[in-house]
């Protein structure tokens, strides 16, 4: 249909392996709590802005810790941000050949990342080369099969999160895996010399609310490897106890993240297949009757003014009679004529057609769900395409039939993994037991 050019693949949507992305405001606590996660002092931390590159964290089988410039993750396909550079550039003139300033990847020996991927990012208000960061945080947004929002209690007020506010959680309100998003309010240890955790959790979550988002999780925590020690101890179990509570929950989403990126990979497909239906094939052709309609209205107009202005500069010179006299008894005249009009009326017909195509484009969107529905109306204003056309190049039966297979094979697959989490008639219990009793 030519939603896709012919490097671009849907797939790529996706990344092979789980993945776990780190966002949030700066100081916020995202490097500490990787680190502890992994239990290797991996990313620098600190008060300021210490890290101002996204992070890919990957297992290695090597003792030592490696750091790789930006270029390992666009050249592989494997990993996320295969040919990001492309996308940066679009955003931000030339900085697409500086992919090392945005990029790295690390690769440390832990268990906690068999079988995953984590990504640390930059603080949202400590990057000035703004346009290009938003584009890598879209990215790992759409790509990212659990997303980890971080926020600092020590500032919790609008003002404060307002970079983080306006891009993530607002961004969040649309879209259909808003479940993915987790928002933690950060050092929560810093409330207990004010005793003042309550105060601060409402004014967290009222400046979130105040975005529109009126679901999602919401956890409190702190990193007791480096908090300092509660003095009052009926005051440091209650911090404890809310702890141990929120962080066994993040810990445990981000532990099932395989099981759940099963769902949404089948998830993805599904709603991409029904993005191209309902959405991209249905715009094309609203824009394609709308280009149509336009084409053969100033095809009447200029075809009609054109022959008009031929005829009244014959009819005005005196050569009109003459002309039609000698095109009556000459054969090749005749042929000359008929080739010269053709030429003259189809280029006018294909002129008019660029130029309301060009007009129409750019009222389209060129990344808006099922790829570039822009660039596909463009195809079907090419040359090889006919104005009378009813259907977009590439959407007809045959597409409608695999996009049905598409959605029935993924239900499938779906009760398929459901057998394997859910047995509401407890038959894999019952087999077991015929299994047992017949063996005896």
């Amino acid at each position: 249909m030519g939603l896709l050019n012919t490097n671009q693949s849907f797939a790529t949507t996706i990344s092979w392996w789980p993945l776990i992305s780190i966002l949030g405001t700066f100081s916020a606590g995202k490097s500490s709590f990787i680190n502890t996660y992994l239990g290797v002092d991996l990313q620098l931390s600190g008060n300021q802005a210490v890290d101002d590159k996204f992070t890919v964290i990957s297992y290695s089988q090597e003792d030592r810790i490696r750091t790789l410039p930006g270029v390992a993750l666009d050249a592989d396909p494997r990993l996320p941000f295969y040919q990001i550079s492309e996308e940066i550039e679009k955003v931000s003139k030339g900085e697409g050949g500086r992919i090392d300033s945005y990029l790295q990847l690390k690769t440390c020996k832990t268990d906690a990342l068999k079988g995953k991927i984590l990504i640390d990012s930059p603080g949202f208000d400590a990057d000035e080369q703004r346009n290009s960061t938003l584009k890598i945080t879209d990215h790992i947004m759409d790509l990212a099969d659990l997303v980890l929002v971080f926020f600092d209690a020590r500032h919790p007020e609008p003002g404060a999160m307002k970079d983080t506010l306006d891009h993530l959680v607002q961004r969040t309100i649309q879209r259909n895996d808003a479940g993915k998003f987790l928002f933690i309010l950060n050092q929560m240890d810093s409330t207990a010399k004010e005793d003042n955790a309550e105060q601060v959790v409402a004014a967290w979550q009222r400046a979130i609310v105040s975005t529109g988002l009126s679901t999602g999780r919401f956890y409190c925590i702190y990193n007791e490897r480096i908090a300092p020690k509660i003095e009052d101890e009926h005051l440091r179990l209650r911090y404890k106890n809310k702890l141990d509570t929120d962080m066994n929950e993040i810990l445990n989403r981000m532990q099932e993240v395989k099981i759940e990126r099963v769902y949404r990979i089948i998830g993805t497909l599904e709603n991409i297949a029904n993005q191209i239906e309902q959405s991209a094939a249905p715009q094309i052709k609203t824009a394609l009757e709308s280009w149509s309609r336009s084409v053969l209205k100033w095809d009447v107009v200029l075809f009609t003014l054109l022959i008009a202005s031929v005829f009244g500069l014959a009819s005005y010179t005196g050569y009109l009679g003459s002309m039609l006299e000698e095109l009556g008894r000459n054969v090749i005249a005749q042929g000359l004529t008929a080739i010269l009009s053709f030429s003259a009326l189809f280029s006018v017909h294909y002129w008019v057609r660029g130029k309301v195509a060009n007009k129409i484009v750019k009222t389209l969107p060129t990344d808006n769900g099922p790829g570039n529905i822009a660039a596909a109306f463009l195809k079907n204003t090419g040359p090889m395409y006919s104005v009378f056309s009813r259907n977009p190049a590439g959407w007809g039966r045959r597409a409608l039939k695999i996009i049905d297979n598409v959605r029935n094979e993924a239900d499938s697959f779906v009760k398929t993994l459901n057998d394997n989490f859910a047995d509401p008639m407890g038959r894999k219990e019952e087999a077991e037991k015929l299994k047992n009793s017949s063996s005896e």
